[in-house]
């Protein structure tokens, strides 16, 4: 987990790979679908898409000429995994330091 976990950072580190993501979260789209709004050449946003394809963030499939990118929700879930299990070790924390606290008598005036 810990390895897919970091290609899909290190793959959504960058700003054009994210704008690719977010546009593939509304559906498929080609490689010139992706690469326009970036203002970026086709080979440039093919090397973009190989990361995240590599990192499992999106597929490909060739229809004749045409090459499509679909979002791969599930890595994703990676994602979403890691950071419940952050948000649990520190819920688990403040619940600690909560009884703690409840156990220090209060001073009086």
């Amino acid at each position: 987990m810990v390895e897919a976990l970091d290609r899909i950072f290190v793959a959504l580190s960058d700003p054009n790979r994210r704008g690719m993501a977010e546009r593939l979260s509304r559906g498929p789209a080609t490689v010139k679908q992706l690469a326009e709004p970036a203002g970026m050449r086709l080979p440039s946003a093919v090397k973009h898409l190989r990361v995240l394809e590599d990192s499992g963030i999106v597929v490909s499939r060739k229809a004749g000429r045409a090459r499509t990118y679909s979002l791969q929700p599930a890595a994703l879930a990676v994602i979403a995994d890691w950071v419940r299990d952050r948000e649990a070790a520190l819920n688990a924390a403040f619940d600690r330091l909560d009884a703690a606290m409840r156990d220090i008598p209060e001073e009086e005036p």
